[in-house]
């Protein structure tokens, strides 16, 4: 009788036991899911930057003979040929930051397409620079 006694309880301590150990699994999840939720994120804010260049390059590329106006230093105000674009993209990427460079050369036109944003404050900035040429 008395080896009874020794194991009264055991059956109660592997079960604490199994509960700490399925927490610590189920805590190790739900951080995993929140850097996927991060990750998810930051890639749709990417692709929306990249879809926003490319439908800038496509206006600049059907109006070559306005190339200069669509230049914007970064906090610039944007003249009447980008205005819409600028609209456009801080609408999809909130607190977007752009700037346009156009470089025009002998036989072709450089165009700079630079955009920054901040994901979550206190965090890195994400940047995302397209660099494209316009033959003449």
């Amino acid at each position: 009788m008395k080896t009874t006694r020794r194991q009264d309880g055991i059956a109660l301590l592997e079960a604490m036991l199994a509960i700490v150990i399925l927490g610590i699994g189920l805590l190790g999840t739900i951080g995993l899911q929140a850097r996927a939720y991060s990750a998810l994120s930051d890639a749709g804010m990417r692709a929306e930057a990249t879809i926003a260049a490319e439908k800038l390059l496509g206006v600049m590329t059907a109006d070559m003979a306005n190339l200069a106006d669509y230049n914007l230093a970064e906090n610039g105000t944007p003249g009447a040929a980008i205005a819409p674009w600028v609209a456009q993209t801080r609408a999809a990427i909130p607190g977007a930051i752009v700037s346009v460079n156009v470089n025009r050369q002998a036989f072709q036109t450089q165009v700079d397409i630079a955009i920054r944003w901040r994901r979550k404050a206190n965090t890195e900035q994400n940047r995302h620079l397209l660099t494209s040429y316009i033959a003449n």
